[in-house]
């Protein structure tokens, strides 16, 4: 099945006619989304309208989505699967759904069609997450970087680094923080995270540590816990972006002639060494804001490590020709 030879919904001119954006499924799904996410999602419905379309239209507002069945979205899925990954599939299959749901809560097309919608199976397949861990030598040269910055940037960046790695926030997550939101004392940090829901997590030893060094700094403040420095060495009293502190992860892992890694990589760092320190997966899960233990264990490492373990069990004799 392909959609050119399923879909219907352009026949009699019935794009004709596209829905104010109140009245609009697609739109009514999006504006319940966070920014970031609104961005991912309408670019795969984007794409999901081409779909059905074959090519004619790519944009998911004019799309007459109270015509969409079962059938189209069975074409729907076989055309993703033929250009996605699983995980990219199911997401925007997800969204189709969200779209055909708000279409049923508008009153513009009937339960039996949304459920029937609903039956189309997600995409079988799983995907080994992008990005790495770091090594303690890299973390080790990353702090000895900032260390030898003796401006405020050095223990801003050092304290930064630290709690990516000791307490794993998503990056927009560490940009939301706040000052107040912080214990220096118990290391107590309430993470504002996804779906606005908070979260506890404790940062100890050097981690908590390198956040009262910057506090001796910044000071106590309400506002920011972070605070964007002028290359001066001038600390401007605003919340720090989410590109700055990507910028800020790239700056120093040049300098410190540590691989590319992004901020996600320090969050990856942090739950895999949580976890093959022995800790309950179940509270990594909540230390790392995940509302399903399934997605802290593509994290683990610790299976790879037996693979690796095992593969060193089997001798195969061979003597090589050069010396390395």
């Amino acid at each position: 099945m392909n959609a050119k030879n399923t879909l219907a919904i352009l026949e009699n001119n019935q794009l004709a006619k596209v829905k104010p954006l109140d009245q609009n499924p697609a739109a009514v799904y999006l504006a319940g989304l966070t920014p970031k996410a609104r961005r991912v999602q309408r670019d795969a419905l984007n794409r999901i309208a081409g779909i059905l379309t074959n090519g004619a239209i790519n944009d998911c507002l004019a799309i007459p989505w109270d015509k969409v069945e079962y059938q189209h979205a069975q074409a729907i899925r076989s055309a993703l699967v033929e250009n996605y990954k699983a995980a990219s599939v199911n997401r925007m299959i997800s969204g189709l759904r969200e779209v055909l749901k708000s279409a049923w809560l508008l009153k513009q097309i009937s339960a039996e069609q949304y459920l029937r919608i609903c039956e189309t199976k997600p995409a079988e397949g799983e995907t080994i997450p992008a990005g790495r861990e770091l090594t303690s030598g890299e973390i080790a040269a990353l702090m000895a970087n900032c260390e030898s910055d003796q401006g405020p940037a050095g223990v801003r960046d050092a304290a930064i680094i630290a709690l990516g790695i000791a307490g794993g926030p998503r990056r927009e997550e560490m940009a939301a923080l706040d000052c107040e939101k912080f214990n220096p004392e118990t290391g107590r940090l309430m993470i504002l995270g996804k779906g606005n829901k908070e979260r506890l997590t404790y940062i100890d030893n050097g981690a908590l540590d390198a956040l009262n060094d910057w506090l001796s700094i910044r000071g106590s403040n309400p506002g920011p816990l972070f605070y964007p420095i002028s290359r001066g060495g001038e600390i401007i009293n605003r919340r720090m972006t989410n590109q700055a502190i990507y910028s800020l992860l790239q700056k120093r892992g040049k300098l410190a002639g540590v691989k590319a890694f992004s901020p996600h990589d320090l969050r990856r760092t942090f739950i895999s060494n949580m976890l093959a320190a022995g800790a309950d997966i179940a509270t990594v899960a909540k230390m790392a804001g995940h509302s399903s233990v399934n997605t802290t264990a593509r994290y683990d490492r610790r299976p790879e490590e037996n693979k690796r373990k095992a593969a060193g069990l089997l001798h195969v004799p061979y003597k090589p020709r050069y010396v390395k």
